[in-house]
């Protein structure tokens, strides 16, 4: 027998309802209503928060004995996994949380409507479109198709187009060790419909996407390794890394979800010089410029100024040896620090300094002549390698919150973010962060005094504030803590987008 199922594809017909309620049932798919069956969300809006769903026996009582159930966000590109439930006929909710609750009452309902969890059958919720007015698709298929299945090594797999642009692709599949000359097609897909089940034995493929009709690769995965007889769904969606590929495929399967970009895709990076000027660093006045793999005769970045970001350099993914050096004498500062580069990933690097106590002796004591003061010091010149978010919701956004004040006296710096109707004690949201050590806070919309707070033995210090304001329009952000000797207070709180 073949690895791979050559008979021609039959798609049965989708018929679309109110709010795109899509049903596509899968062949044997029964309607009894004993036993259990599963169902799935997977969130496939790039501008939605976190999605959570709610399956209710029924909507109009309040009963212990009822099934009711609100079940974790899932965010973009993610992917619940099976919940098994009876066999039954429910109520189901879609809901973002716009308030502190993520109580079922508390969330705000984007989806309302009453679906059958079939027994031994996935029901599948998909969230798609723009999250403002989302469109949701429903499919129902078979956990495990039996019908002329003598062999238990083979895995069951369907296909879904989500991307919006590409209405219609061509997916082949090859095994691992080929090359598309050898691969079969398998789907012609359109927009929104999921293909027919097909079954193959388990073995590890690499996937390929064309426009329909056209032998032109336009995305080609890395290995993507089969291991089990499950039912397994490939979704094709946009791509909204660096990369110029269109397509991301994600791997849905029972229990979780892979994504795979395109094989060889590009990466990007950008810089921010956190150095400041030290003693120690006496021919270093406050820009520095950056080489990749080696000091050659020309950097990937030149004199980039404390407090300032560099232009985005996009480049091959791999992995990168960094130099720093200082323009005006050539002398390094920074030498062989690892830059890995992910496939389709933007990044930022800072680099900035740390003092340490001198212990020469390793006793503990760096007051070896008793004057109250530490004997020597000496520096190190870091770097923090930080991915960059690439989520898009509307209602909320990752802030990255790094802090490089290097401060005896304190190491850890809290903000607090604080609503109108708040004070600090009150204050919901709030992240304890050390030195260069990111720390992410998600923020619904909303305006927001910041407060950096360190603690000086026992006494609290409001080290500076900023007004934060998120909307719609806002980016996910970096909030940098630094010192500033032009503040009064001595430090200052940079805001900048990912």
């Amino acid at each position: 027998m073949s690895y791979i199922n050559r008979t021609s594809i039959i798609f049965k017909p989708v018929a679309l309802f109110s709010l795109a309620f899509v049903f596509l049932i899968g062949c044997g798919g029964g309607s009894s209503k004993s036993g259990s069956g599963y169902i799935h969300l997977y969130n496939a809006s790039s501008n939605a928060p976190d999605v959570y769903l709610t399956l209710d026996e029924d909507i109009t009582e309040d009963d212990d004995d009822e099934f009711e159930t609100t079940y974790a966000g899932v965010g973009y590109a993610d992917a619940s996994g099976n919940y098994e439930v009876d066999a039954e006929e429910y109520y189901i909710e879609l809901a973002w949380q716009d308030e502190d609750s993520n109580d079922r009452d508390d969330l705000e309902k984007v989806y309302e409507d009453k679906i059958e969890i079939t027994e031994d059958n996935i029901h599948y919720v998909i969230v798609t479109e723009d999250f403002s007015s989302p469109k949701i698709l429903n499919f129902t298929v078979e956990l495990i198709d039996d019908d002329n299945d003598s062999d238990e090594d083979l895995f069951n797999l369907r296909v879904l187009n989500l991307h919006s642009v590409a209405s219609s692709v061509d997916i082949y599949l090859s095994k691992s060790d080929q090359s598309f000359n050898e691969a079969t097609l398998i789907s012609n897909s359109n927009y929104q419909e999921m293909s027919e089940n097909q079954k193959f034995d388990q073995d590890d493929y690499v996937f390929y996407i064309t426009e329909a009709g056209s032998s032109e690769v336009l995305f080609q995965t890395e290995e993507v390794s089969y291991n089990y007889p499950s039912q397994y769904l490939m979704v094709i969606r946009e791509n909204n890394g660096v990369d110029s590929s269109p397509y991301v495929l994600d791997k849905i399967s029972n229990s979780n979800i892979e994504t795979f970009e395109h094989d060889g895709a590009q990466a990007s990076f950008r810089v921010f010089n956190a150095i400041n000027e030290h003693q120690l660093l006496p021919n270093y006045q406050g820009e520095f410029n950056l080489y990749l793999n080696g000091v050659d005769e020309t950097p990937e970045i030149t004199e980039l100024k404390l407090g300032e970001f560099s232009d985005t350099t996009t480049t091959d993914h791999g992995d990168y040896s960094v130099d720093l050096t200082i323009p005006t004498t050539g002398e390094t500062i920074i030498k062989n620090h690892l830059l890995t580069l992910t496939e389709n990933q933007n990044k930022t690097v800072f680099f900035y300094i740390k003092e340490e106590d001198v212990d020469e002796d390793g006793d503990g004591d760096v007051d070896e002549d008793g004057d109250g003061y530490v004997d020597e010091i000496e520096i190190t010149t870091n770097s923090l390698v930080v991915t960059n978010s690439t989520s898009e919701s509307i209602y909320d956004n990752d802030i990255q919150i790094i802090h490089f004040v290097d401060n005896e006296d304190f190491s850890s710096v809290t903000f607090y973010f604080v609503r109108s109707d708040e004070i600090i004690e009150t204050a919901n949201y709030k992240k304890s962060v050390q030195l260069a050590s990111p720390e992410e806070i998600t923020l619904i919309n909303n305006t927001y005094t910041v407060y950096a707070v360190a603690k000086e033995d026992s006494s609290d210090i409001i080290l500076t504030t900023t007004t934060l304001t998120l909307t719609e329009d806002s980016d996910n952000l970096f909030l940098l803590l630094e010192q500033d000797n032009d503040s009064p207070t001595g430090y200052s709180i940079l805001t900048v987008a990912q």
